[in-house]
């Protein structure tokens, strides 16, 4: 088992609004100790875009393979844990590449394309039920059921079962602290054994009827001889599972935050130029998707970023900080949905581990506006809400439970 590395001592967030605009902390990180040692967790935090970079892809220096980590998802049960060849996230090249080819057979530009009208769908359906000048929860009405749908779908799982997997989902990637961690974890081992008994019937009745989703496209896997078996397929779309729905809900519904709150007119520049939507999203993913970060274990003494590491130190790479730096995007603390080099931005990393799921994401998020901004002409916040009371810990930082707003009908 890992050591899970306690994030909130580095942050030292004294509210979750705090942990939900960290910006004045990525500031004050980047201009004043872009590289900083943590005495308490015995960790290094880098924080600038070079240097983050540097930290995801240099795998000569900085390894995936850990023993303290602040990746606090999954379970401590077989059933619950990623091993051999469905780890992908704590292994280096060249073993590293040959896993990634296996997991990547399930996600290819083939299959974004015969996904995409089924999402279109999906998110045709919610939408149609959002009704117009009535105060909505777009949390509950779109943002968080959406990505649930697609991915329940896209996996090959009966419909009925959709409030299952988010309730699994939710416990197996809720985030632990030093007071509750023994409940927690003996909550996420409980829900990883349910899990992994639900499934694995559907997968071997599965194999005897292939259809296009990626469940199937698992089973259908070989690459050199290399095959899933049963009980590695259960625990690798757990973990897809998890980055699909958690991160993917986050996101949209953060992006409804920024149209009310963070610029009021930017939904109406989205709706006048819905050429604008794909940019909208990458600068979403760099401003919004704000406590984005991964480790490394240093494999061997240097000081390529200019201090001295050595070996089997702990390097936490900010890249939700990295996203901030004024050495690449030009005013950085400014939401721009025109902004020349959104793109760049590391929140789903960099270098050999670069999400998988990236290009689900970007869809699943550009296909939700298309179709709001064509419905909706203006949205509006809710004059009584308050954030501290509605955001929720998730290991993507705070998660938005609840937003309101109003609606009104193009």
């Amino acid at each position: 088992m890992k050591e899970i590395i306690p994030v909130a001592e580095i942050t030292k967030f004294r509210s979750n609004v705090e942990e939900f605009n960290p910006y004045p902390w990525y500031k004050q990180k980047l201009f004043h100790e872009p590289i900083s040692y943590h005495k308490e967790t015995n960790t290094w935090n880098v924080f600038k875009y070079d240097d983050v970079k540097r930290v995801l892809s240099d795998y000569e220096y900085f390894s995936s393979e850990r023993k303290r980590t602040v990746i606090d998802v999954g379970a401590d049960t077989p059933e619950g844990s990623e091993v051999g060849k469905i780890d992908i996230i704590g292994v280096d090249p060249p073993e590293h590449r040959k896993r990634r080819a296996l997991l990547s057979s399930a996600f290819t530009p083939r299959s974004l394309k015969l996904w995409e009208p089924r999402i279109h769908k999906i998110v045709e359906e919610l939408i149609s039920g959002i009704p117009e000048k009535t105060t909505v929860d777009i949390t509950n009405s779109l943002t968080a059921p959406l990505p649930i749908i697609v991915m329940s779908e896209l996996l090959g799982v009966p419909s009925e079962n959709r409030d299952l997997f988010k309730e699994w989902v939710d416990i197996l990637f809720m985030p632990t602290n030093q007071a509750n961690r023994a409940a927690v974890n003996e909550l996420k081992n409980k829900t990883a054994r349910e899990y992994y008994s639900f499934l694995l019937p559907l997968i071997i009745a599965k194999r005897s009827h292939l259809e296009e989703d990626i469940i199937s496209d698992l089973i259908r896997v070989d690459v050199d001889g290399e095959k899933f078996s049963d009980d590695e397929i259960v625990r690798t779309t757990m973990f897809i599972l998890g980055a699909g729905i958690e991160t993917t809900s986050h996101l949209l519904a953060n992006t409804f935050y920024a149209f009310l709150y963070d610029n009021d007119k930017i939904y109406g520049e989205l709706r006048n130029d819905p050429g604008l939507i794909s940019n909208t999203v990458e600068e979403m993913l760099r401003y919004r998707f704000h406590i984005s970060k991964m480790d490394r274990t240093v494999k061997q003494d240097n000081n390529v970023l200019g201090v001295e590491l050595k070996k089997g130190d702990v390097v936490v790479a900010w890249m939700s900080a990295a996203n901030m730096d004024e050495a690449m995007f030009e005013n950085p603390f400014e939401l721009d949905i025109r902004r020349p080099n959104s793109k760049k931005h590391l929140t789903f990393g960099n270098g050999p581990h670069f999400c998988l799921g990236a290009p689900l994401a970007r869809l699943e998020a550009a296909i939700m506006l298309e179709h709001f901004v064509q419905r909706f002409s203006e949205i509006e916040p809710v004059s009584d809400f308050n954030l501290e009371d509605h955001l929720q810990p998730s290991a993507t930082g705070q998660s938005l439970a609840y937003l309101p707003l109003v609606a009104y009908y193009a």
